[in-house]
């Protein structure tokens, strides 16, 4: 490519030099070359008629590589030809190239000032034609002829090549808008896959810390039971491996199906809802944590995805208050109907040591994660040696039919 001042022919201002391809380069340079030697072969009968053969065909050569430049020096060839007093040359068919790629390739100022030479200039060439006829002693209207004669001939020659050039352009800045667009739409659609990714990878994250977490607190609390228990309770060390047996495996199920979802693009395997609820709670029973249960209001039916929603969170916060609350204290699972949709609070008591530092990690914004996802809200804090967490989830159309809890404490 060749140096430019600045980059883009489309700038507000005048660029002396813009950037071409060498072929182009050499192109412009060869015909203007040409165009000297095809008219140097024609009889030239003023010798000052080679200065201005030599000014145009430089003009000719610098129209793309520098469209000012250009223009101005077709002005100064053809001021030297009005002083030189030379009649009009075929060479000055380069002035309408000149034209053409000011309009087509310049700036915005130099766009105009090209529209403005090609009036200006056709202007002058009526002038400087129509004088010997006016000194030559012709009437009035026979010099009105001629001058309008030969400024309209003038205006529709170097107007048209600055009209064609403008065309030009438009053409060619619609092309560019259009590659523009189907770039930026491939970057919007590698951007829109990237997102999906990202999200799949925050829901298979949240999947994985759902079971591995609650999985490890339940083997944690059993294997700790048993270990207390073995000298005073015998017969409550097989329940415990029972329980961490069973669990262990369907963690390990589960994550062989989350696994088996990053390996093959299928369908997703059954997902846990509320009606699966009774089975976690007796699982964190087992584990040693005391949950009272309580479920008011008529069910109403709830989306897959909220009910999936309600099973993690309420999975996330009885882990929670498995890994982190006081044990000894009872914790309350509290569903609430309504004709608006589903209200589940979880209400555990805090150990001293984590009321300084309540949970904050993964497992809290993974559930409010899934509550906007699913179209409700939620909010986890601590208050008064408690801690809170409560779901909303708007009543959906029905598409299953909620299940119920019996209570029990």
């Amino acid at each position: 490519m060749t140096p430019s001042s600045s980059a883009g022919s489309a700038s507000s201002g005048v660029n002396l030099f813009r950037e071409i391809t060498r072929r182009q380069l050499v192109f412009d340079i060869s015909l203007a070359i040409f165009c000297v030697l095809l008219r140097l072969a024609i009889t030239v009968a003023e010798p000052a008629m080679y200065v201005v053969v030599i000014i145009m065909a430089t003009a000719l050569a610098l129209r793309r590589a520098s469209p000012a430049l250009a223009l101005i020096v077709a002005w100064v060839g053809a001021g030297f030809q009005l002083v030189a007093q030379l009649g009009p040359d075929v060479s000055n068919l380069a002035i309408l190239a000149v034209l053409f790629t000011t309009a087509a390739y310049g700036g915005r100022v130099l766009k105009w000032a090209g529209l403005v030479s090609a009036i200006a200039g056709s202007l002058v060439i009526a002038i400087y034609l129509t004088i010997d006829v006016f000194l030559g002693g012709a009437p009035l209207n026979e010099v009105i002829q001629v001058f309008a004669g030969i400024l309209i001939f003038a205006l529709v020659g170097l107007g048209l090549s600055w009209t064609l050039g403008l065309l030009a352009r438009t053409r060619r800045l619609a092309g560019e808008s259009r590659s523009a667009q189907a770039k930026a739409e491939a970057e919007q659609r590698i951007a829109q896959r990237e997102v999906i990714v990202e999200q799949e990878r925050n829901r298979i994250a949240r999947d994985m810390h759902d079971i591995v977490a609650h999985s490890l607190a339940v083997v944690i609390a059993q294997s700790d039971g048993a270990r207390y228990a073995r000298l005073t309770d015998p017969t409550a060390v097989d329940g415990a491996l029972t329980t961490i047996s069973s669990t262990a495996r369907e963690a390990l199920g589960d994550v062989r199906l989350l696994l088996s979802q990053l390996r093959h693009n299928q369908a997703e395997g059954p997902q846990p809802s509320l009606a699966d609820l009774d089975r976690l709670v007796g699982q964190l029973r087992q584990a040693g944590l005391s949950i009272e249960v309580r479920e008011t209001g008529e069910p109403l039916p709830l989306a897959q995805g909220q009910q999936l929603a309600a099973y993690r969170v309420i999975q996330e916060a009885l882990t929670n208050a498995l890994r982190h609350g006081d044990v000894d204290q009872p914790v309350e699972l509290e569903i609430a109907w309504s004709p608006l949709g589903l209200h589940v609070t979880v209400t555990n008591h805090m150990r001293a040591d984590a009321q300084l530092a309540p949970p904050l990690g993964h497992g809290l914004a993974g559930m409010r994660e899934r509550a906007v996802l699913a179209g409700g809200d939620l909010t986890a804090r601590p208050t008064s040696g408690l801690f809170v967490v409560s779901l909303s989830l708007p009543h959906s159309v029905p598409t299953t039919t909620a299940p119920t809890l019996k209570e029990s404490s």
